[in-house]
């Protein structure tokens, strides 16, 4: 009978190609341990991002590469994720109370920016990760609508406010604290101080994840996000056509000039499926996300189609992911969360939090 040995394992377990990561999990450092027991072999993997809709398949990829070892005779693969803090701009800490701040942008209005960040938001959560989503858009706030809340958060001490619980996500808005037709009529430092205000008086508990969904452009509220927030990383939402990329190039470059690494461009309409025919049509053209990620080397993160059910869903307080979890279109958000999620994991970790506070007192 053949030994099996360790590198025969790491051998086998090399030849999977994480789709997510894009690369084999033993290159990843995802491998944590592995115990050989004459013909049966235990691999424990531990993935840097949430993969509660990917788990199954992951083990029975590699069950299925292991067991054709030779002299193998049983295998049991487990995997679990753990989620870390990732590195910010520099001279900034990570948020109390919250790992990872990733800002969902786009150049222009009218992209479905807001319905793609509330939806990437909630795939998270459902894929097993704690999450925040903060809606920057001070005069324009909708996430309170697509989210089905419109309660005012408590405030336990009269400074800060608790976030608003809604699919097991925690949310805060200017929506909540004003009426849903009340005009902000603010310049631009009253617009950054109440953004400023919201995020830092929240009380977020324990969050994998704090999504920002940024109004579009690249004005006062984008600079502010860049100086003063640490934010892992972003994501720009666009549709294919020739005008919108222009203004997503522009948010890209932005991200860029204040070193907050882009985790990669989602293409939102991409594609219209007739509901009475059938019939695919590429209205605002095709495959200009793909093209864009490729000339600006970002990485490419997936393709949402133009359906009137997500603008329904959404219009009605229950996203896509929440209405119809079993989807196909609830799966393309699941995916795309977790290829941005893994793009994040392969950053380098964040050790501010474990160097202490040097002050220096007159004695």
């Amino acid at each position: 009978m053949t030994a099996i040995v360790r590198t025969d394992v790491e051998n086998a377990l090399k030849g999977y190609v994480d789709p997510y990561l894009e690369q084999d999990l033993v290159t990843a450092k995802c491998v944590k341990q592995i115990r050989i027991d004459e013909g049966r072999i235990e691999v424990d993997i531990e993935l840097g991002f949430p993969a509660l809709g990917y788990r199954e398949t992951l083990i029975a990829a590699l069950r299925e590469r292991l067991a054709a070892l030779p002299g193998v005779s049983e295998t049991v693969v487990k995997v679990d994720s753990k989620i870390i803090a990732h590195e910010v701009q520099k001279g900034l800490k990570p948020l109390p109370g919250v790992r990872n701040i990733i800002a969902v942008a786009s150049g222009k209005g009218g992209v479905g920016k807001s319905t793609t960040a509330v939806n990437l938001a909630l795939a998270l959560s459902v894929e097993g990760a704690r999450v925040g989503l903060l809606d920057a858009d001070i005069y324009g706030p909708s996430q309170p609508r697509m989210l089905g809340v419109s309660q005012q958060p408590e405030s336990p001490d009269g400074k800060s406010l608790m976030p608003v619980m809604s699919y097991n996500l925690q949310s805060m808005s200017i929506g909540y604290l004003i009426e849903e037709e009340t005009p902000m009529i603010w310049r631009g430092p009253m617009v950054t101080q109440a953004l400023e205000q919201l995020l830092r008086d929240t009380r977020w508990h324990d969050l994998d994840y704090l999504i920002i969904d940024l109004p579009p452009g690249t004005g006062d509220t984008q600079l502010t996000l860049s100086q003063k927030v640490p934010v892992s990383g972003a994501i720009i939402v666009t549709t294919p056509q020739d005008i919108a990329l222009l203004d997503a190039r522009r948010g890209l470059k932005m991200f860029e000039k204040v070193e907050v690494p882009v985790l990669g461009i989602v293409e939102n309409m991409s594609i219209h499926i007739c509901s009475k025919c059938g019939h695919e049509e590429h209205i605002f053209g095709a495959g200009g996300g793909q093209r864009m990620a490729a000339e600006q080397n970002a990485p490419f993160l997936g393709s949402l189609p133009l359906d009137i059910r997500i603008r329904e869903e959404t219009d009605n307080g229950r996203p896509t992911v929440i209405a119809e979890p079993a989807s196909r279109i609830a799966e393309l958000y699941r995916d795309i969360a977790r290829r941005a999620a893994a793009r994040l994991s392969l950053q380098a970790r964040n050790y501010s939090h474990k160097f202490p506070n040097i002050v220096i007192q007159k004695t």
